[in-house]
């Protein structure tokens, strides 16, 4: 899986490649996002390319979340398709991450 990133001050932006995250390549997703959390504590996830998601999907995005919040760092969700926000927010994970519209206000949470 080819993830885009960029760098912002301190923050690393990961634009999710595909339209799709599940089962099918949840685990490649794992495998590939590891080694760029690796050095970084302030992440945020641009989903505007994605247009669905399954549990294991959902699974891999919050493993994502707990790794960063175990050394003390943040992810932050931006540009979510209507899909995509709908399932979040059926399954509750809204609750869990801070969604934001844009890559400039999710920018802007991370740097406070």
């Amino acid at each position: 899986m080819e993830l885009t990133t960029e760098q912002v001050a301190d923050i690393t932006i990961v634009v999710l490649p595909g339209e799709q995250l599940d089962a099918g390549n949840a685990k490649e997703f794992k495998r590939d996002i590891a080694a760029v959390l690796e050095p970084c504590s302030k992440v945020v996830f641009d989903l505007r390319e994605l247009r669905f998601v399954d549990s294991s999907g959902l699974g891999a995005i919050l493993s994502c979340l707990r790794q960063l919040n175990a050394k003390g760092g943040d992810l932050k969700l931006c540009a979510m398709t209507k899909p995509v926000r709908a399932l979040f927010e059926l399954v509750r994970m809204h609750k869990i991450f801070d969604i934001y519209v844009t890559r400039t206000e999710a920018l802007r949470a991370l740097g406070e």
